[in-house]
């Protein structure tokens, strides 16, 4: 018999230490032809929260949710999570002038076109 709840006092205390950002900010990340895709969960937070930055073939998104201050409520317990999370990745050579995102119900999705390799070789005629 157990008498005493597996949530007690302070039993909760180190989970935020072994849970860290890139958790909260899950993906996939998948290619199809010369495009990659990105399907990334980011519950609970706004379009206008999240912030998508490419240079150079490293894509960084970030979001950021601001606490506000209730000083009329007594909490008894908080465990929504507000704060800046961010996650980046090396992609190589994309086309950052076609990448298109859309956010739809906590899941963001990106289409990151693969830049179209140029031929660098020139052959030169003899005469």
């Amino acid at each position: 018999m157990n008498i005493i709840p597996r949530k007690f006092y302070l039993d909760d205390l180190f989970d935020n230490f072994t849970e860290g950002e890139v958790s909260k900010m899950k993906c996939d990340i998948y290619e199809i032809e010369n495009t990659y895709f990105i399907e990334m969960d980011i519950p609970g937070f706004k379009k206008e929260d999240i912030k998508i930055e490419c240079n150079n073939g490293n894509l960084v998104i970030s979001a950021e949710k601001t606490q506000k201050e209730d000083m009329d409520k007594k909490y008894i317990r908080r465990e929504r999570i507000y704060g800046k999370y961010s996650r980046s990745f090396y992609l190589g050579e994309v086309d950052e002038d076609n990448i298109t995102a859309e956010f739809v119900d906590g899941i963001l999705k990106l289409s990151i076109p693969k830049q179209i390799e140029k031929e660098t070789r020139k052959f030169i005629e003899i005469k």
